[in-house]
């Protein structure tokens, strides 16, 4: 959230940023609330001072015994009285008003980040695992294939429990994401993490914190509450990130100088009814409305945020580097940048299943894993998390940061496809064995039920 008077004093920079991000608001209606809500409060504060002047004269005209102008002065209180009522009501109006419109206005992008329109002008920094990796088949299966041929994941029966966007991971299906969820978190309590297990209901509150809500509510699954606008505050969602739970754990707190930096990670199922685009966007576990996450979240003094974004990034890519899997680093432009983030990169896991025009020359394609952001003070200013830089100085907003560490269906996907066999088994990566009693390969299961009956054969 910005502060108002930023936006007061920095119309063109505000301008700008809903420009660079395609962000559709009318600010010169916030600026007009403002003005407006300025000058009755000004206009309030007049009358207050004229109003205790006149009451403080009707004691001493009624010892003097001028009665009449003592009525006279009464009168006038109770004109000034109903006056100052009237305007404090439109000023509590246009209080509200602006205060829900300031909502609406997205962060401002950090003075580092590349202009560019769309995701197609995002910059790659580096790229990390190529020179060496692992020799592949000729022919690699997709993992929703490969799946199903394996019985590890089950998208058929997963759309007949619960719809579309849906699978059941089966087997070693089941035991690859657990292993995965618990590697990740070893890892990064190694670096520093404490575990948070959040609720996976949210309030809208939460939300708002954030910054989901209230532009971005389509994608939400509401479990409680009717469907009008503005939402209650009690209103409950799934969660479809634990950066929302674990950001609003300090919400409306004031922090000390030594509780920072905190750096939490939650492991949360998330829940999103995102559509997502046709074809293989679609198919397998990409993009589905329920999905495993481990998030990082850090709250830093301000002067501290460069550097750790740079060191999340660091700890969110070891999990991608000791699983050898091959990654690049892209750093997002104005245009894909996000409503609630200062700078943003993205952790893009290459999974060689598909052939996709922006692979590397291998061919594959790019699978975001982790958004890495800065919010800077925006979400702690929606949030009201503040922190004492002293014990005698005045509380200031923290910086917020947060990304993956990771997400579990798309490292799932790399790992299916990058360690496939010319056999159509999978080699489990090192890291990972520990987690899954030494397992070495993913071989398979049999089918179960009378429609599997055809595929078994006998001698």
């Amino acid at each position: 959230m910005l502060r108002r008077q930023f936006v007061r004093e920095n119309p063109a920079a505000v301008r700008a940023a809903l420009e660079q991000k395609g962000v559709d608001v009318d600010l010169d209606r916030i600026l007009e609330i403002d003005e407006e809500w300025r000058s009755l409060k000004s206009e309030g504060d007049d009358l207050r001072h004229e109003r205790n002047e006149v009451s403080s004269t009707i004691g001493q005209l009624k010892a003097d015994g001028k009665e009449e102008e003592a009525e006279e002065a009464i009168e006038r209180s109770s004109e000034l009285k109903d006056e100052l009522q009237a305007i404090e009501a439109r000023a509590d109006e246009l209080e509200a008003e602006l205060e829900a419109a300031l909502l609406t206005l997205p962060q401002l992008p950090d003075d580092s980040v590349p202009v560019g329109a769309d995701e197609s002008e995002n910059v790659e920094r580096r790229r990390e695992g190529f020179d060496d990796h692992r020799e592949l088949p000729d022919e690699i299966e997709p993992h929703y294939d490969l799946g199903e041929e394996l019985e590890i994941l089950d998208f058929d029966r997963g759309a007949k429990v619960s719809g579309g966007g849906f699978y059941f991971a089966k087997g070693d299906g089941a035991r690859l994401e657990h292993a995965l969820i618990q590697f990740m978190l070893e890892l990064h309590r190694e670096q520093g993490y404490t575990d948070i297990f959040p609720p996976l209901p949210v309030n809208s509150a939460s939300m708002r914190g954030t910054g989901q809500f209230p532009k971005f509510t389509e994608d939400a699954y509401r479990i409680e509450g009717d469907n009008s606008e503005p939402y209650d505050d009690d209103d409950l969602w799934l969660l479809p990130t634990a950066e929302v739970p674990v950001t609003n754990l300090h919400r409306d707190e004031i922090l000390l100088d030594d509780d920072l930096p905190l750096k939490y990670q939650a492991y949360s199922p998330n829940f999103r009814q995102e559509a997502g685009e046709h074809g293989t966007e679609t198919r397998g576990i990409v993009r589905v409305h329920q999905f495993n996450k481990v998030e990082l979240v850090n709250f830093v003094r301000p002067e501290d945020s460069d550097d750790r974004f740079e060191g999340l990034v660091s700890e969110a890519e070891s999990v991608l580097q000791e699983l050898g899997l091959p990654y690049r680093i892209l750093e997002m432009c104005t245009g894909d940048l996000g409503f609630t983030q200062a700078k943003k990169y993205d952790i893009e896991v290459w999974a060689p299943g598909d052939d996709m025009e922006d692979g590397p020359e291998e061919g594959g394609r790019w699978l975001e894993v982790s958004s890495v952001s800065n919010f800077r003070a925006f979400q702690a200013r929606r949030a009201g998390i503040q922190y004492r830089p002293e014990q005698h100085e005045s509380a200031e907003y923290l910086h917020t940061l947060n990304g993956s560490g990771l997400a579990v269906p798309r490292v799932m996907v790399a790992i299916l496809e990058y360690y496939q066999n010319e056999d159509a088994t999978v080699t489990v990566p090192e890291a990972l064995r520990p987690y899954m009693g030494g397992q070495e390969r993913i071989v398979g299961h049999e089918a179960v039920g009378e429609s599997a009956v055809g595929d078994r054969t006998t001698d």
